[in-house]
This record gives C-alpha cells, structure tokens and sequence, in this order.
C-alpha cells in the first residue's frame, strides 16, 4: 500500500500526536507499505513533503510552540502531487492542511480516513473554559460539521473517545486502535539511576498544561506522609513549566522536570516506584501504557473526560480526579504495601501486550485496506 500521512508537526517529537504519528509511520513500513508524509519542516526525506509554518502574532504563537505545536500552511501544488500518487490519504488534525487535502481527495477521487486526536478539551483547558461543556459540546460539532463527518472511516485511539464521537452525532465507522507501544518499553528489574538511588520516585510524563493537572500531584505529595523521601519527576515541557517550578520549591525534595528523548525515558522508568497521571482530559495517554509496560503500577486520575482510567486493574490505582487528598493516601497506600506493589508491577507489564504497536499497524491497515475497497 502507498500510504500518505498529513500532519501538521511532524520532525520534532515534542508532543503526543507526533510520537504517534512517527510510531505509525515507522511500523508500516516495516510491515512493507510505503509511507510518505506532508508536514511543516524542512526534512531532506525523498518520503516527506514539506510545507511552511504557519506564522501567528507573538502571544499565541508562544501558547501553540510551548504545547509542541505548529501549523502548516497548505500548499495546493504540493498537495496535489503527494494525494495523487498514493492508495490512501490518512489525516491527523482538522486544521488547515487537513481541510484543504480532504478538498483535493474528493475532487481527485482517492481513498482518505482521519484521526481523532485533538480533544476539545486541549483547546478548552489552555484557555481556561476546560470544564464548560457546552463549549467542549460545541468544538465537538463544529468539528464534525466542518471535517470529520466527510469521512466513512475514523480512528479512535480508545473507547471513551469513539463513545464521545458517536453521541454527538459522528456518522463514520469508528476504529478503536491504540496508539501502540513499542517492544522497547518493557519490564526491567529496577536499576535506578544514581541521582535516584535513595529516592521512592515517582513520574509523571505530559505537557506542563492545564488539562494535565500536575498540580495535583504536587500537593498530593506535600501531604503523603513520605514526603521526605519522595522525588518527583515531571517528564515534559509546556506553558506551566514556571508555575510548576514554584510550587514544587515547598516539597523536600523539589520535582525534576525536563523533556526526555526516548533512551532517556526509558532509563527513567527503570529507575520510577510508582506512577501518576493525574490528567483531567486524555484520548488515551500513551505515556500511562510506557510506564506500566515497563512495570510501574500506575495510580490514574478518574476523570469523566480522560481514557486513561481503563487501564487500572485495581482500584487502588484510581484516585478521585482532581482531588490531592485522595491521590496522596493512594501513593502512601502503594509505599506501605511494597510486596503488593511489586505483585501488580508484573500484572501490569504483561497488561501492555494488548497495546503493542504491531498490534495496533495491523488494526489500521485493515481501516486503510476498508477505505481502498469502498473507493473500488
């Protein structure tokens, strides 16, 4: 298959959509398609298309580049020469280029599917309206009005999102897949690193936003009763980084926080206790199935807009969203109950084999290969 992926981000693996994206592309073409990408960037790949950044005025264009975003602007030319050469179109975002090479798709007549990836909420949160539905409610359908329901074919990266999209008013088949892991992430006996080595450390992989509610998770560790002896660590960036800073200066031991590449991570999990994803809104949190494919037992807030509380096995890895009092009684509860901890730490590994990338490429050929069909 001759696969076109449109996105707006795609060189700089800064947020979650791009790893994705990334990891799709690199897994189907190891599974013998070839893949090709539009994108901003200047990439001198014979498999990528570039196009230029969208410029924005100073205030948001910092709001955009501190959540690892960009926009593209559409280039109809090139556009044209990247749909017309392949079997399928998949796009990521319902922004402009996406828009525009939906266009160029129906006129030329090839096959396209799309991605829901951008939750209302991600918009919502970073401008203070994240718990209004009935502006949640709106993106939905406008959403829907001006994309998404121009397709016969979406993919979901989890249940909730799909349940979402269907009770307001989505008409295309929905394709629960998971973002998938790679084989990488997978359980190691812990071999912390030396920075850690007397530390219980406890991680939390996101963007520095609202949504994600890492503060939470500090207040929550400012009342365990093991503050002490406790380390943080946020893994990411964003536009909270200099709140964050300052809030976590009143625990003993003030959170680490820095953006890790890949290897990095990887390391940093082997070396984490437990770990927290304390968001209020997710599609799925690929981060959360990182961590606990490599066996760390994850306590997961149980928001009505996140995905991520379908991974807790036990109920004491959901704590009440929002609420630091709950988290932090959870996280003594796992410090105190190290046996039990170590127990589930194996029950959770063996859990992420149902979210494996391989897995998930062969999931979306089978969406690629139903779109290709409809069109013949």
């Amino acid at each position: 298959m001759k696969i076109l992926l449109v996105i707006d981000q795609f060189d700089n693996s800064n947020n979650g959509t791009t790893i994705s994206a990334r990891r799709f592309a690199k897994g189907l073409q190891k599974a013998g398609n070839e893949v090709y990408v539009v994108s901003t960037g200047n990439s001198k790949n014979e498999y990528k298309f570039n196009l230029k950044e969208l410029p924005l005025p100073p205030g948001i264009s910092h709001i955009i580049k501190s959540q690892g975003m960009s926009f593209a602007i559409p280039n109809t030319e090139i556009l044209e020469k990247a749909i017309s050469s392949v079997d399928v179109v998949h796009f990521y975002m319902p922004f402009f280029i996406s828009k525009a090479g939906l266009k160029i798709c129906e006129k030329l007549n090839v096959p396209h599917t799309a991605a829901f990836h951008v939750q209302p909420e991600n918009i919502t949160y970073s401008i203070g309206l994240g718990t209004k539905t009935k502006v949640n409610d709106f993106i939905y359908t406008h959403y829907r009005d001006t994309f998404f329901n121009r397709f016969t074919h979406i993919h979901c990266p989890s249940q909730f999102i799909a349940d979402e999209l269907k009770k307001h008013g989505y008409t295309a088949k929905l394709h629960v897949i998971s973002n998938g892991v790679d084989d990488e992430f997978k359980y190691y006996p812990k071999e912390k690193l030396p920075e850690f080595k007397d530390k219980f450390v406890i991680t939390m992989i996101g963007r520095y936003s609202n949504e994600k509610r890492q503060d939470v998770l500090i207040e929550a560790i400012s009342k365990s009763k093991y503050a002490n002896k406790i380390q943080l660590v946020l893994a990411g960036k964003g536009p909270k980084q200099e709140k964050y800073q300052k809030l976590g200066k009143f625990l003993p031991n003030p959170p680490v926080m820095k953006f890790y590449p890949t290897d990095e991570l990887i390391d940093l999990l082997k070396s984490t206790d437990l770990y927290v994803h304390s968001a209020d809104a997710e599609i799925e949190a690929i981060s959360c199935i990182e961590a606990f494919a490599c066996g760390n037992v994850p306590i997961i807030a149980n928001s009505k807009n996140s995905a991520t509380k379908q991974f807790a096995l036990v109920k004491e890895s959901l704590f009440e969203a929002g609420n630091s009092n709950d988290l932090a009684n959870k996280i003594d509860f796992w410090i105190e109950h190290e046996d039990y901890r170590k127990e589930m730490e194996i029950k959770y590994s063996k859990h992420a084999k149902n979210y494996r990338l391989k897995n998930s490429i062969v999931k979306i050929e089978e969406m690629f290969n139903d779109a290709i069909r409809e069109y013949k």
